[in-house]
This record gives structure tokens, sequence and C-alpha cells, in this order.
């Protein structure tokens, strides 16, 4: 059968990229084993979309890293309607409002949402590890209660700031799967959220998985982030990210490959 198999000349840049090139062919089409990893790619994204997030596990683990936490839902009542319903998913429940409208929240300098957004498996393969990553570095600051949302969108942590009187929200949210990263996460930071903030206000940190920018470099990236942004007062288009000149003068670190894609806005 190898006789049959016609390999490509980019062969050898295949060792600097997951992507799906020099995968040869068979007379007019793929080699089988390519084509089944394809299939099986296609299969583990379509899993990630639809996986329920396991909020019970996330408070556990959350809880023995010592973070207080809190469980909301978007007005999303199912998978269903978040996905044909965008918009449910950027408001809370009734019953979620009025469980934090009713919490007699101080002001705190950050709060931390993880939502699932398209991925439950991002949310609860890289939250934890990314929270451990930047807690040392956040010291100083008022950490507030880590709160778990389902069925959620990047806007959710607006109205979940508002409510718990946070400086800054910071959404941890499991981005829209790639062929290739099924368990990508993405990072979102609003200054002074509210209800109605634009997508202008925020800044994001894409592709957070081992396999992408890894948890160190991600955590150096929110703290340049969220240490600027309090100092200025603001996030979003007039708060750039100048962290890789930092890092460029830090002990060399593993090469990061950029595989950002769109989250669950």
């Amino acid at each position: 059968m190898s006789d049959f198999l016609d390999k490509n000349p980019w062969n050898a840049l295949r060792q600097f990229t997951n992507a799906r090139i020099a995968l040869g062919r068979a007379g007019s089409s793929l080699p089988t084993e390519p084509w089944l990893a394809f299939n099986l790619s296609h299969a583990q994204a379509r899993d990630a979309v639809h996986h329920p997030l396991d909020a019970d596990v996330l408070h556990e683990q959350l809880r023995a890293q010592g973070f207080e936490s809190l469980d909301v839902h978007s007005a999303a009542p199912d998978r269903e309607h978040y996905l044909r319903r965008p918009d449910l998913g950027r408001r809370l429940s009734a019953e979620s409002r009025m469980a934090l409208a009713q919490m007699s929240a101080q002001s705190s300098d950050v709060v931390f949402v993880i939502g699932d957004g398209l991925s439950a498996f991002a949310a609860s393969k890289q939250s934890i590890p990314l929270l451990q990553a930047v807690r040392p570095a956040l010291a100083d600051w008022k950490i507030g209660p880590v709160v778990v949302a389902r069925q959620a969108r990047v806007a959710l942590g607006d109205e979940i700031g508002e409510l718990l009187n946070a400086k800054i929200v910071v959404m941890l949210i499991g981005e829209r799967p790639g062929l290739s990263s099924p368990d990508s996460l993405g990072i979102y930071l609003t200054y002074a959220p509210k209800v109605g903030c634009s997508d202008a206000q925020r800044n994001c940190i894409s592709n957070v998985r081992p396999e992408g920018l890894d948890y160190p470099v991600a955590a150096h990236k929110l703290h340049y982030l969220l240490t600027h942004a309090r100092r200025l007062g603001l996030t979003g288009v007039g708060l750039k990210d100048d962290s890789d000149a930092l890092l460029a003068t830090a002990p060399a670190t593993p090469a990061v490959s950029d595989d950002s894609k769109s989250a669950s806005t």
C-alpha cells in the first residue's frame, strides 16, 4: 500500500506546526490516516461545543486552592437556546441576578469569572492552572469570589462585575473550538464593568493552553494588563499590550504559537 502513497515534499515542515500541511495523497484522495485524524478532530470540536460544564468539580477545585466561589447561570436555559440566542448568554438569569444583587458584596479590585463559552473543555482544563499561575503576582490585589457561569458569553461578565462591585472583571471563557484546539481558553478584561459595555472596552488574550500560550506567559500578559488597567483606569483600545517587551528581557521561555480564534462573544 505504501507504494501508492505520494509523500508531499513539504513533509519536513510538519515538525513546526499542527496545521494540516504535507498530508500526502493516495491517488486523488487523502491517505487514510490523515482523513481519520481530521474526522476525529471535527468530532472533538463538536463535542467541545455541546459538552456541559461540570460546575461542581470546578467549585471543588477552586475551594481546594483557597478561592471563594459563586455559581451563576445565564438567561439561556439550555445549550440549544444558548447557541440559537447569543443575547441570552450575555445576561444573567433572573435567579442569578437576584442572588448576586442580594449579596452585600464589598468592592474588590478584580473578579474572575469562569464561563463555559463554546468549549467547556477549555474552562475545565485551563482556568484553574491559569489562576494558580497569576495569583502570586496579585498579592496586593483584593480578589473577589471566583464566579462559575454556565451558558456564558463574554459580556455576561459585565453584569456580574457590576453586581459584585468589581473594579475589573476578568472573564476566562472557552473559545470557539478549532480543528487542532478544542480546549483553547480566552481571557477578557473589562475595567468598570457594567451592562452595555462594548467589545472596544475590553482586552483579550487568546489561545491559552499548554500547546499555545502557556500558563506562565498568559499569566504574565494578564498581570501586565491588569496593572496598567488599574493605573490608567481603562481597558480596551486605549490599553496596549506591550508585555512582550518585558518578556524579551526575561529568561527565555518555550516558543508560543498563535492560534487565535474568535471566542464566545
